[in-house]
């Protein structure tokens, strides 16, 4: 890879420096539209050595990727060529296929929306399109987005690439064997398992479909609280797609060239790569006849090893040779495929000291306790760098730091693997977290949690001060009692609350006579109300009471989770001297 690098750079008549230089640049002014002269972020020309993800599940398993670098000169926009029209290598660089661009700015938008605090600019996207299928073999997309031939990287078998046996039984790639990355931004499917979206509301989430993978890539370089703004962050990113210091220099050098300016092409006269980290040498043939290939097929620098999914090949002899031949030869330092990887030894999965009083939070509130589980062997022994899933699965809207609900994390050196943390939605209620291990059909451990409604300890009648509700037999109460709850003497927002018009102290029951509520839709007469919530000031306004043609003292209770109570009193009376208090009945619990 290396080589490929400074070949390239010297074609362009140029030195390592200018590389070096694009990246200082970018680093400068990561945010679209900054500028490159302060914002208080430094960052080193060559950026930090490789970090590896920490989920453990890179997006593309370390594929190989173009080495191209982009024109030494600035962009140039300029209007759209026809089709077959040639163009500058500059201008041609610079632009990218219409629909694929598309794809990029509304991932982009999408993304604005739903995590705004993560900055991620379509340059990025772009960059990596660019680096990882050449934007989708320059643009060779239906109108929908999804690719006229399935992109395919090499097959994972170890045999010079990394070893990542069959996690989806040929589902996304067609080989049931190994696992190859898929589509326009290269997922591996154990990762599009869970990164995987639907771009183009088709209702379906397929990684051949640019715009579904460019909102999944997204989505996972937005992971846990990531600003793309800042340098480290946007390079870590980076590295998590893939783990390599030479593709996050190649991927920096092409988003700081697409921030310079770019334009849309035709569909399928995108400028296509020659270049690719592994030199474009085939590793694996398939075990029968391909059918013929189309003619941009499996050429040298190509990523993709053929248009459609080949037949999963089958080796007949250790190190993976051909049935009938000798054995293919195998990388100095590259595992061998048919040697046990840590994933084949684990027997059984063990809750690694996760309590269950941990998993229980507030809504709104993130868990304090971490899951965690261990991956062992069938004689109890720990295994490290087994890839863990973890699932959450039930009614609630919680979700991982990030708000995800799947995430993908390696085991350590003692065999454990923690989950991220959890964040509890507004949704109350039990779910379930599974953990999966990734490639293998062995028992999950389930680890239940829940999600328990935010409190107040206390109510306070705010409602005109001391100035009593007046109405008369049959008529309305000329204001609205409002309340304001706390708890433990901080104001408690979002608190849901019922109120209830009770027969007395002693009896909490719903009283079928005097003052009521109207329903909303029907008017008619309702005597208790839920799914009152306190606003951000912990303020609750109740509709409206009205009163029927009984007169005498009422009760009016409204509670809260949490032990809140507050008991109001109301008085009917023929000469219009009705009144509504605060009552001190000992029944109220504090503040009532």
């Amino acid at each position: 890879m290396a080589a490929h690098f400074g070949r390239r750079l010297r074609k362009g008549a140029a030195t390592t420096a200018v590389a070096a230089a694009a990246v200082a640049a970018l680093s400068a002014s990561q945010a679209p539209g900054a500028t490159g002269d302060d914002h208080g972020r430094q960052a080193t020309a060559g950026a930090s050595a490789p970090v590896p993800d920490p989920t453990g599940d890179d997006a593309t398993g370390s594929s190989p990727y173009y080495t191209d670098l982009p024109p030494l000169n600035s962009p140039n926009p300029s209007p759209s060529p026809s089709a077959g029209t040639p163009v500058a290598q500059g201008a041609a660089e610079a632009g990218i296929p219409a629909t694929v661009l598309d794809a990029y700015k509304k991932a982009e938008a999408e993304l604005r929306a739903s995590k705004p605090g993560c900055n991620l600019p379509w340059q990025l996207l772009a960059a990596i399109g660019k680096v990882e299928s050449g934007q989708a073999r320059g643009g060779e997309v239906d109108a929908s987005g999804t690719t006229l031939r399935p992109i395919l990287g090499p097959v994972l078998d170890g045999n010079g690439f990394a070893l990542i046996k069959d996690t989806d039984h040929g589902a996304y790639d067609g080989n049931a064997q190994y696992d190859q990355a898929v589509g326009p931004m290269q997922f591996i499917p154990s990762t599009w398992a869970w990164a995987g979206r639907d771009g183009n509301g088709d209702g379906k989430k397929d990684p051949n479909n640019i715009y579904d993978a460019a909102l999944a890539a997204g989505h996972y370089l937005c992971r846990g609280d990531r600003d793309l703004s800042q340098a480290a962050d946007l390079h870590g990113a980076i590295l998590g797609y893939n783990n390599s210091q030479d593709y996050l220099n190649t991927v920096l050098s092409w988003m700081e060239y697409y921030s310079k300016g770019t334009y849309s092409v035709p569909d399928g006269t995108g400028a296509a790569p020659g270049h690719r980290s592994d030199d474009g040498t085939p590793r694996t043939t398939p075990s029968t006849p391909a059918e013929p290939a189309d003619p941009h097929q499996g050429k040298p620098g190509s990523k993709d090893q053929g248009g459609r999914p080949s037949p999963s090949p089958t080796p007949s002899k250790p190190g993976g040779g051909q049935a009938g031949g000798d054995p293919a030869p195998r990388p100095p330092g590259t595992p061998d495929p048919t040697t046990p990887t840590p994933t084949d030894t684990v027997d059984h999965l063990e809750n690694a000291g996760t309590g269950t009083a941990e998993l229980t939070a507030t809504a709104g509130d993130a868990f304090t306790g971490t899951i965690s589980t261990r991956a062992e062997t069938k004689a109890g022994a720990a295994v490290a760098k087994v890839r863990i899933r973890f699932t959450i699965s039930g009614d609630t809207d919680a979700t991982f730091t990030g708000g995800e609900d799947v995430a993908t994390v390696a085991t350590d050196s003692k065999g454990v693997a923690k989950a991220p943390a959890l964040q509890a939605g507004e949704k109350t209620g039990d779910f379930k977290v599974t953990a999966t291990v990734v490639g293998r059909s062995l028992k999950g451990v389930d680890y239940q949690a829940t999600v328990t409604e935010r409190p107040a300890d206390t109510l306070t009648a705010t409602t005109n001060g001391d100035t009593p509700l007046t109405c008369t037999p049959g008529g309305e109460f000329a204001d609205q009692v409002q309340l304001k709850a706390t708890y433990k003497g901080a104001v408690a927002d979002k608190v849901a609350a019922t109120a209830t018009l009770i027969k007395s102290a002693t009896d909490a029951t719903e009283n079928d006579k005097g003052p009521y509520f109207k329903d909303a839709t029907t008017g008619k007469a309702v005597r208790t109300l839920t799914g009152l919530k306190t606003d951000t000031k912990g303020l609750l306004t109740l509709p409206k009471l009205y009163a029927d043609d009984t007169t005498g003292t009422f009760l009016l209770r409204v509670t809260t989770p949490g032990g809140g109570t507050l008991t109001v009193q109301l008085t009917v009376a023929a000469d219009g001297t009705a009144t509504a208090s605060p009552s001190p009945s000992p029944s109220a619990s504090a503040g009532s």
